[in-house]
């Protein structure tokens, strides 16, 4: 085990809706930051919990971490599982922000709904960076599922150095973390993302 002097804390959100998997994403992280001997807070924000609500994650590690919460501006990565939620957060986001978003809308009901352009467009405007990938899409095509969209995106944001987690770390933390009978699939998810 090596300890990551390098970074003092580092401030991330997920943010999705209900039945994404936000929550095997924290666990997988926990565990990775612990294997590199980081402090780890987080705290987890419901919408409405059913599928479809919006779940929001927020997730700090560094050297030595108080509070759970990222502060207003503060947040060096918003990772978004899909792209009205990503926006959604955009309090968080200041000069230093990137955003690593799942090119993903799901339509809100009685609402109008912007356009992947108009979204995309906006996001640039608020963070340093914006990386539209199609992990859902991807995820589909090549694994016939897209449940696992989620690890496929932290894993990009490991191996892109958009977080200050090793790869070997989040696969460590995997295979302790996400139940065997689904593991090969998540293993996949990460070998797909380091082959982008």
């Amino acid at each position: 085990m090596h300890s990551n002097k390098k970074i003092t804390e580092f401030n991330m959100l997920i943010v999705g809706t209900g039945g994404q998997g936000q929550i095997t994403l924290l666990q997988v992280l926990a565990e990775a930051a612990l294997i590199e001997n980081l402090d780890f807070k987080s705290s987890e924000l419901h919408g409405l919990s059913q599928r479809g609500g919006s779940v929001e994650v927020h997730i700090r590690f560094g050297k030595q971490i108080y509070s759970p919460m990222v502060s207003a501006g503060k947040a060096d990565l918003i990772l978004g599982l899909e792209m009205q939620e990503s926006l959604m957060a955009a309090n968080f986001a200041g000069l230093k922000t990137n955003f690593l978003v799942n090119k993903y809308i799901v339509p809100i009901p009685l609402q109008k709904n912007l356009s992947e352009k108009e979204l995309l467009n906006q996001l640039k405007r608020i963070g340093k960076d914006v990386f539209l990938v199609p992990a859902t899409e991807i995820c589909q095509k090549e694994l016939g599922t897209n449940v696992v969209a989620g690890i496929y995106l932290i894993s990009l944001a490991s191996f892109k150095k958009l977080i200050p987690i090793r790869p070997d770390s989040i696969l460590k933390a995997m295979k302790k973390i996400i139940p065997e009978k689904y593991l090969e699939l998540n293993l996949k998810a990460l070998n797909l993302a380091l082959n982008q």
